[in-house]
């Protein structure tokens, strides 16, 4: 049954991760809602044709969580999740006792992420704000709401350095400039580790390089998974990079 919330519609549902008990979830009904009153998303580079992306479960999010599922929980490792959207595999993480970090750009990440957590009963789980790439100016904006009002829409930004960094289909532009591969740089620890699951969008040569130029080797391993009960059939990339 659908909810509805302020200007959207949303659905909770059970859903299935191999590995472990299963995660209830609360997204967005379909990809024909948004719901932007301050142009808060907007002034993130986020248009109103992918406003409600962040707000559904994909393919490539289920396959990363299934791998969070599998991997031992260790002391004292940190682990980052960058565009999370629904954050399935920093809730299965967080679950399993990791020390989980979420992190997104759009506004309401944070805001469905805490429904999340207390929908599966969970103790908080940290959220911050995480953008890579160029975004529109606030100069852009003077017809809106005050830059202020805005403000309080943008959690506390991503800090210090983290020995895990997962994401998945987060390659969703060529990206020549590196800005994600910087931004992944920036918070790996000296010795860290990078998954990314991509659904071979085709953007992964440019990512290769700009992580080979700061460091990290890569393995890939292919991704071929039949349908079963639950679950489409999935073709795509899972990219481990180390440094």
């Amino acid at each position: 049954m659908p909810y509805s919330s302020v200007g959207y519609f949303t659905k909770q549902e059970n859903i299935a991760v191999a590995g472990v008990a299963d995660m209830v979830i609360r997204s967005l009904l379909d990809k024909q809602q948004f719901h932007d009153p301050l142009e808060a998303a907007l002034r993130m580079g986020i248009s109103s044709a992918t406003w409600p992306l962040f707000g559904l479960l994909w393919p490539s999010g289920a396959r990363l969580a299934e791998r969070m599922a599998r991997r031992p929980v260790r002391a004292g490792e940190r682990i980052l999740e960058v565009g999370c959207g629904l954050a399935l595999s920093s809730l299965v993480g967080h679950r399993r006792g990791a020390d989980m970090t979420a992190s997104d750009c759009h506004p309401l990440a944070g805001a469905f992420l805490a429904e999340n957590v207390r929908l599966n009963g969970l103790l908080p789980l940290k959220y911050r704000h995480g953008h890579w790439g160029r975004r529109p100016l606030d100069s852009d904006f003077d017809h809106v709401a005050p830059v202020a009002a805005f403000a309080q829409a943008v959690d506390v930004a991503v800090s210090g350095r983290f020995e895990l960094i997962i994401g998945s289909d987060i390659l969703y532009e060529r990206d020549e400039a590196g800005a994600l591969a910087d931004f992944i740089a920036q918070h790996a620890a000296p010795s860290a580790e990078v998954w990314v699951v991509d659904p071979n969008r085709g953007n992964r040569a440019h990512f290769h390089r700009n992580m080979a130029a700061l460091g990290f080797a890569l393995s890939e391993q292919t991704l071929d998974h039949a349908a079963r009960p639950g679950m489409a059939a999935y073709k795509g990339r899972m990219l481990s990079y180390r440094r």
